[in-house]
């Protein structure tokens, strides 16, 4: 039965659903002894926030029955697959704290693959067909209309045999031939209309060089892979359903030893105003729409763990949506919600002035300093305080000061009063404009006994706003991400539209005259913080140094999925 333990991301991971139903009832009938299941990328780019999903599901089963699970390499097509995307998968699996038990690859399966299509070939089960792919279309049929027979479909086994040899030996060029299973051409299941189990593709493997020049298609890699390993339940997306009586015939037919593997096929992850295609993600890429694969934009893990996001957070997302069987989208503001979740309870608070405005304070001493203690963390009294150093030269935010004031504007104004964060109450008398009419220095005077808020006469005011000391302030560069797309599906825009049509303008500003209280100096990349009032950020691991300070906006403070659920 499923085990129950209560570590941190045991909690965020589901540990009741209709996958580990499955394995509770294969345990108790005695039909499994063991549970092993597999994580199996194909290594033609980086993993995206929908391979989350499937990775906390297959190891976190792995956790639950004290079972096994491999991180398997479904490197069956070299002219799209790279070592480079090999580690960084390596990178993100180990990045949401798992541990794979064996690192397997597909291509080490290559021979025994071989040998298995050979049984199918002696066995009537597989020919060697000389259709081209466009040939071969057109022989499918429709759903409503059955396929007809390849020509060469009643090839003799030892004819079948030694193409197939020759085309092992390279004796071809890509596309005069591919072996295809001997099904069914009027099986309403399109999948089992003849499959192809091989192609010739002369291309470099970037584990097995030019050994091979023949390939084996997903369909059968997969599944006898599978076999080889002993995965006891083989764990794969909603789409490849279908692809299940194709699985189980393979199986079957090359003798693999029973039991044999079960596939069970899960609800993949759609996200509105996010693209989980790697073909797209990769065009986006190599058309520098984007600055790679690690974009904080991007929905890839390496673009969510640059840009600031928790794997705790993720595993709440990922425990939240749950497994189910039938596709849906979920709403990235949940995402989004989970992310804030965590980084309210776990990020150290710090002032920085986004938009800043000069603020001289003509009461307060030119040559004076002082300090304020601030904490650190208000929900975690474990993370201490700082001091923050107060001075006649302050920035403010812009949009804390307004010329004209509406009557619900409790910010500063002239004539108005606020309270500076941890400090004092200040009065504005004066706006300083240059030659264009813009505001560039605010001229203000403070209450000497409104130190900490409190006052001897118990005024109180109704704005609180944050602030820099110009004496030690860093200037920051700082980049504010928003979604990449400006519709809920890009993959299906309107008619007439392609989802390029459809990038979002906005979905990177830059700042470039941000002022940081100097705690924010040397920090770790990827940590996070809240900027007070602004929202989470964290320093750029690409880009950022003590000398050119680069912070990442991981996400706002307002919560649009809290409003919705608390309506």
């Amino acid at each position: 039965m499923c085990a129950q333990d209560n570590t941190a991301d045991s909690k965020a991971i589901p540990t009741s659903d209709f996958i580990r139903h499955i394995i509770d009832a294969d345990l108790e009938s005695g039909k499994r002894s063991e549970v092993i299941t597999r994580f199996p990328p194909e290594p033609n780019g980086f993993l995206h926030v929908g391979h989350a999903k499937s990775i906390c599901l297959n190891f976190g089963i792995k956790r639950d029955y004290a079972g096994r699970c491999n991180l398997r390499f479904d490197d069956t097509n070299p002219v799209k697959e790279d070592q480079t995307y090999v580690d960084a998968i390596k990178k993100d699996v180990e990045w949401l704290g798992f541990t794979w038990d064996e690192e397997r690859y597909a291509s080490d399966y290559f021979e025994q693959m071989y040998q298995y299509a050979v049984t199918l070939i002696s066995n009537g089960d597989a020919y060697v067909c000389s259709l081209s792919s466009d040939e071969v279309r057109a022989t499918r049929g429709t759903l409503t209309e059955p396929g007809t027979h390849s020509p060469y479909r009643d090839r003799t086994v030892d004819e079948n045999l030694d193409l197939f040899t020759r085309m092992r030996n390279g004796e071809f060029p890509d596309g005069v031939h591919t072996l295809r299973a001997k099904i069914d051409m009027a099986s309403p299941n399109m999948n089992l209309r003849d499959p192809a189990i091989y192609r010739i593709r002369h291309a470099h493997h970037q584990r097995t060089g030019s050994e091979w020049c023949i390939y084996p298609m997903y369909d059968y890699a997969h599944c006898i892979s599978d076999s080889i390993e002993g995965i006891t339940h083989s764990i794969c997306t909603l789409e490849f359903e279908d692809h299940r009586p194709l699985y189980d015939w393979f199986l079957e037919k090359v003798g693999t030893p029973v039991p044999r593997p079960q596939q069970i096929e899960f609800a993949r992850l759609n996200l509105n105003f996010t693209m989980m295609s790697k073909r797209n993600l990769l065009k986006l890429v190599e058309d520098k729409i984007v600055s790679g694969w690690d974009d904080p934009r991007m929905p890839t893990l390496a673009g969510m763990r640059r840009r600031g996001y928790t794997r705790e957070a993720i595993y709440d997302f990922c425990a939240r949506i749950g497994v189910a069987k039938a596709n849906s989208t979920v709403d990235f503001a949940l995402l989004e919600h989970c992310l804030r979740e965590d980084l309210n309870s776990t990020a150290d608070r710090r002032m920085a002035v986004l938009d800043p405005i000069k603020v001289t304070i003509t009461n307060y001493p030119e040559d004076q300093k002082e300090y304020f203690q601030a904490e650190n963390n208000p929900i975690n009294e474990s993370a201490g305080s700082r001091d923050l150093e107060f001075s006649r030269n302050l920035y403010i935010e812009r949009e804390d000061f307004m010329e004209n004031p509406p009557r619900k504007f409790f910010r500063l104004g002239p004539g108005r009063e606020v309270r500076l964060k941890y400090a004092y109450y200040i009065t504005c008398t004066e706006a300083i404009k240059n030659s264009d009419g813009l505001i560039t220095e605010l001229l203000c005077t403070y209450d000497p006994a409104s130190r900490g808020g409190d006052t001897a006469d118990g005024r109180k005011v109704k704005g609180t706003i944050h602030w820099v000391s110009a004496s030690n302030a860093i200037t920051a560069e700082v980049r504010l991400y928003e979604s990449l797309f400006t519709i809920e599906n890009p993959l299906s825009p309107p008619a007439g539209k392609e989802w390029l049509d459809f990038l979002n303008p906005e979905s990177l500003r830059v700042l470039n005259t941000v002022q940081l209280e100097p705690a924010l100096l040397d920090v770790h990349v990827t940590v996070p913080y809240q900027f007070l009032r602004m929202g989470y950020f964290c320093a750029d691991s690409r880009d950022h140094s003590s000398a050119t300070p680069v912070f990442n906006r991981i996400v706002g403070l307002k919560d649009t999925w809290a409003r919705v659920q608390n309506k």
